[in-house]
């Protein structure tokens, strides 16, 4: 007995979306469905796609209890719950914003911004609570260059070595 059984219908919609498929886990599914529909094993379906059996019976059973909503929809990845990503969208305009404010005007004793500042900045006055990475991110796609401070040395007289003896 085949896991999927698929009407003409179905199977029409599914080749068509096989030729311009939306994502590519969109098309590991299609082809999976298609696979099953014309009576391939579960194991092989799964050893041909590098997926495990349990993923294409989920596969599966997904397609088959979606009948309610949009053929697209049937063969697409489901929402995903967990953590939104929030810095890309939300800190880009707000470090643009501050980053060239002199970081004693917000009441730090510091005459540059760096990460850490930044990430408390963002913590006090926005609520946001970011990592310093996704600063040195958003930072770097702001196109914003900046550097610790560096301390050199003075340069040394061509005749060192004759003062110090050598």
């Amino acid at each position: 007995m085949a896991l999927v059984r698929l009407k003409s219908k179905e199977v029409a919609r599914l080749e068509k979306l096989l030729r311009v498929p939306p994502d590519t886990r969109a098309l590991k599914r299609i082809q999976a469905l298609l696979w099953l529909n014309d009576g391939e094993s579960v194991g092989m379906v799964a050893e041909r796609l590098r997926v495990t059996r349990q993923t294409v019976y989920n596969w599966g059973a997904h397609f088959l209890t979606r009948t309610d909503l949009p053929f697209e929809v049937r063969v697409a990845d489901a929402v995903r719950c967990g953590r939104p990503r929030t810095a890309l969208e939300i800190i880009d305009p707000l470090l643009e914003q501050i980053i060239e404010t002199d970081p004693r005007e917000s009441g730090y004793r510091s005459t540059i911004w760096t990460a850490l500042l930044l990430q408390d900045y963002l913590s006090r006055e926005h609520r946001v609570k970011v990592s310093t990475k996704s600063i040195g991110r958003a930072l770097e796609r702001l196109q914003i260059s900046w550097k610790r401070p560096r301390h050199t040395l003075s340069r040394r007289a061509w005749y060192w070595r004759q003062a110090k003896g050598g």
